[in-house]
């Protein structure tokens, strides 16, 4: 039975509860994401340089592969509220300009004491092949909307 309360209105979560979320990487999420950080690696940026590489050509930022998970924790499990405490991320394949990436979620444990989740993590491009995995700890409070 789903607790409501005051963090969360639409019932705590459960162990093994999931979200998914998907969507295209464009290489305009590259740019924004180097406007915010700084990051102009030219394996972000520079074709010839990035096919030199074990990559094989241009990859995105691992911050733009994982602000997928930030969406998915964010607005659907568990919601809105919600921030990272803590990450565990391991970085497997890379993701480019043109994949479709889905960002998964799965809640591994809940407090009950406190609002705190802790969830497995993962990003997978649509090929099947896993670009990111691992874990997350989230605290939710509740918010006046």
């Amino acid at each position: 039975m789903k607790v409501k309360n005051d963090v969360w209105p639409n019932g705590m979560p459960e162990v093994g509860q999931t979200a998914k979320r998907s969507r295209e990487i464009r290489s305009r999420d590259i740019e924004l994401f180097t406007e915010i950080s700084g990051d102009r690696n030219p394996i972000h940026y520079n074709e010839g340089a990035a096919k030199a590489t074990r990559f094989g050509g241009i990859v995105v930022q691992g911050g733009v592969t994982s602000a997928i998970l930030n969406a998915v924790v964010a607005e659907d499990l568990p919601g809105p509220g919600t921030v990272f405490l803590q990450v565990n991320w391991s970085f497997k394949a890379p993701a480019r300009p043109g994949d479709t990436i889905t960002g998964e979620v799965t809640i591994k444990k809940v407090r009950s004491d406190k609002p705190i989740t802790e969830l497995d993590t993962k990003v997978i491009r649509k090929d099947g092949t896993v670009v990111l995995d691992g874990t997350a700890v989230c605290y939710t409070m509740p918010l006046a909307l």
